[in-house]
């Protein structure tokens, strides 16, 4: 699968850094959606496949964990990489045990990010 073809869904309720990360990933040749939050990101995924899902932690409505959870009752097969500010040991160890293939805290560095992407890409 060329790397244009690979789809990534951005869930983040700061508008900025969605809109900053979803270029940085188009300007890689990705095909990049986004949302403001959880309830946003599964009416997405109701019609929409993405290869993966790059997810803020404290969000409104639905946080990070809360939309993993769904996630894995509706798309069990999601690839996800989890992002916050708020980097904290439960939360950590909640979002890989609920299948967070990462878990990344902010700000972003986007070689990190990089490496972490092109790891589950290799993957799928």
């Amino acid at each position: 699968m060329e790397q244009g073809y690979k789809r990534i869904l951005v869930v983040d309720d700061e508008e900025n850094a969605r809109i900053a990360l979803s270029r940085i990933l188009t300007h890689e040749g990705y095909d990049v959606s986004s949302a403001k939050n959880g309830v946003e990101a599964l009416n997405f995924l109701r019609s929409k496949n993405v290869e993966l899902i790059i997810t803020d932690l404290n969000m409104p409505e639905m946080n990070g964990l809360m939309f993993l959870r769904e996630l894995n009752r509706h798309h069990p097969a999601s690839n996800v990489i989890m992002i916050t500010a708020y980097g904290e040991v439960e939360s950590y160890l909640e979002a890989m045990t609920l299948g967070a293939f990462e878990y990344i805290n902010k700000p972003v560095k986007y070689d990190d990010l990089k490496k972490v992407i092109n790891k589950i890409f290799k993957t799928i």
